[in-house]
């Protein structure tokens, strides 16, 4: 009884406003056409579903009211299409309503009919196509599978249509329809990649936008975003098939910051460092905007391929790059192994000295200086004596390495045992008037005072 007299109550609060309305609309009618044949049928039926509608929405879209909304609704999207843009806004939410809770397969297929037609209409007397594409096209897909071609292709018009405004979960839909289209024949894993250089583009433009309004929550949402269209790409983006297609696309574009930035970022992700696309990509960029990574990565690619000259060459500017300390420590390291390679000991030293200035308790710079002593032990001496005085202060340094960093103790551990089998014998320090503990200064370039011992 309450409920039909709270209908009664709407149905006049209805009537009244259409007959408040209805001498200005008639004027507005005859020009516009906006109100349809029965501008005070609309009105009406217009005032009538809303208030269901409002009760709805005021429910958190939990009451029924939203079943009595929809006969004045449909009455007013037949008659009145272009009376209120609320039509299909409302319209989206009652029929997807009418298609959560209709059992009966054929009933649900015209309602989503129903609902694809919403989106049409609002498109023909409200136009912002591109945005409505996006949400035609994500629903068709969502609700109805098998028409993942039709849904594609709305989603490709909406997003050339939106660009960089185009909403994430369109970007999502997007792929995985072309994903089905891919699985399906109808197209190569290249569009796949397309689409990802595509989409990443908008996302990290609106990354950046919104880092920059200090909106985390969006900021989020994108990354979100990214993070699904990369684990979509996942499964395709094997090393031959990314070397593949980007060959191509860097020989067209050699110049594309924006693609050589992908390039070496996609082949670094998947563990493709060794390709030779990395290292032509990565280079092209640093000629085109130098910087302390690209420099670094460089260094390390130069490395692997044993030219070390070259590596040199990339770390030294790196280093030069870097503001930071620790990071320029990183790159000390590699600098001083490949000056270990090349025999410039005198500099590969340097470096580790430069290194222990930030990490005093790294073990691994203290082998390496002991390595560097050791390996230059014979070129170091003119005698049978002096050809073995460095393997006392390589000894040394591998001492220092186990007794600050427990980490590298039983590597240390090793080469004092291998190392000192290389001491003189007692004879020999006998010979030269040494004995055991007294102090000696190594000459050559290591140039440091050490303690006389033997090997036996």
């Amino acid at each position: 009884m309450l409920l039909k007299m709270k209908k009664t109550k709407i149905i006049i609060v209805g009537l009244i406003v259409s007959l408040l309305a209805i001498s200005n609309i008639r004027a507005q009618d005859t020009i516009t056409g906006k109100f349809g044949e029965d501008s005070i049928q609309c009105v009406m039926n217009n005032s009538l579903y809303y208030e269901f509608f409002r009760q709805w929405k005021q429910s958190k879209y939990k009451s029924p009211a939203w079943k009595d909304a929809v006969k004045p609704w449909r009455w007013v999207f037949l008659n009145c299409p272009k009376s209120t843009k609320n039509i299909y806004l409302h319209g989206e939410k009652l029929v997807e309503e009418m298609i959560k809770n209709e059992a009966d397969k054929a009933k649900k297929e015209k309602y989503i009919d129903t609902l694809m037609m919403v989106y049409e209409k609002r498109i023909e007397f409200f136009g912002n196509e591109g945005y409505v594409k996006g949400k035609w096209g994500s629903d068709l897909y969502k609700l109805r599978p098998e028409a993942y071609e039709e849904a594609y292709n709305l989603l490709k018009q909406s997003i050339e249509l939106e660009g960089n405004e185009s909403n994430g979960p369109v970007l999502i839909y997007y792929f995985r329809s072309a994903e089905k289209m891919v699985k399906d024949g109808k197209t190569d894993t290249t569009r796949l990649f397309d689409i990802y250089d595509q989409t990443s583009e908008i996302i990290d433009y609106n990354i950046a936008k919104y880092q920059a309004k200090g909106d985390e929550k969006r900021v989020t949402s994108w990354e979100n975003i990214r993070g699904n269209i990369e684990l979509s790409i996942e499964p395709y983006a094997t090393c031959p098939q990314i070397v593949s297609i980007y060959t191509v696309k860097f020989n067209n574009e050699p110049e594309n910051i924006d693609l050589l930035k992908k390039i070496t970022k996609l082949l670094d992700k998947k563990g493709c460092n060794d390709a030779p696309l990395n290292r032509e990509a990565t280079e092209k960029l640093h000629q085109l905007e130098p910087t302390a990574k690209t420099a670094e990565l460089l260094g390390k690619m130069y490395i692997k391929l044993e030219d070390y000259p070259t590596a040199a060459k990339y770390l030294n500017q790196a280093i030069n790059l870097y503001e930071d300390e620790n990071e320029k420590a990183d790159v000390r390291f590699y600098l001083a192994s490949v000056y270990f390679q090349l025999k410039k000991y005198v500099q590969a030293r340097s470096e580790c000295y430069e290194y222990l200035k930030i990490r005093p308790d790294d073990g691994k710079i203290y082998i390496l200086i002991g390595d560097m002593y050791a390996a230059s032990a014979n070129d170091c001496g003119n005698d049978e004596l002096t050809k073995k005085v460095a393997y006392w202060p390589a000894v040394d340094m591998y001492i220092k390495a186990k007794n600050v960093d427990p980490s590298v103790e039983e590597l240390a551990r090793n080469k004092i045992n291998t190392f000192s089998q290389y001491f003189p014998p007692k004879e020999l320090l006998f010979f030269h008037d040494l004995k055991p503990g007294d102090s000696y200064p190594v000459e050559c370039w290591i140039n440091v005072t050490t303690t006389v011992r033997s090997s036996d």
